[in-house]
């Protein structure tokens, strides 16, 4: 089954609320190499103007897996998981994230490009406060294999 064109444009419900905790902040930190004191020392972030520890810029991935998710379980989708990798992120922040922050995300498929029966679907997850404030806009695109069903249809054109 070849990915479902008819994915662009599709919009996912709001994901529920996750609040982004400071043990989380400092674990994921370590885990990336974040070494700024920000991110895992209170008394830092306060000093540089935040009210508590603050995510290193990739942490948007965590609220963003949340949404990627509803785009996986999607039975029309066409997208099989285990011929699919994770091909490219970008962020565009607003502001940092900081610990506290209750935080929802609302995904949206932006667009799907097919090459030699593979297809790179890009998608932009618009992550918000519990005010509703855009705190960071996370596009990813995946890379979704053809199987060997689709290559042979794509080369037989």
């Amino acid at each position: 089954m070849a990915v479902n064109q008819d994915l662009v444009g599709r919009e996912f419900p709001p994901t529920a609320p996750y609040l982004v905790g400071r043990e989380k902040v400092r674990e994921f930190a370590r885990a990336v190499f974040a070494d700024a004191p920000q991110h895992t020392d209170v008394k830092a972030a306060r000093a540089a103007g935040y009210s508590d520890v603050v995510a290193p810029p990739t942490f948007a991935m965590v609220i963003q897996d949340h949404t990627l998710q509803q785009l996986l379980a999607e039975e029309d989708s066409g997208i099989v998981l285990a011929r699919t990798i994770h091909a490219e992120q970008r962020f565009a922040y607003t502001r940092p994230i900081v610990a506290g922050d209750e935080l929802s995300a609302q995904l949206r498929v932006t667009g799907i490009r097919m090459m030699g029966g593979n297809a790179m679907i890009t998608s932009e997850a618009e992550i918000t406060d519990a005010a509703g404030d855009h705190v960071v806009t996370a596009t990813s695109v995946l890379l979704v294999g053809a199987d060997d069903a689709d290559a042979h249809e794509g080369s037989a054109a």
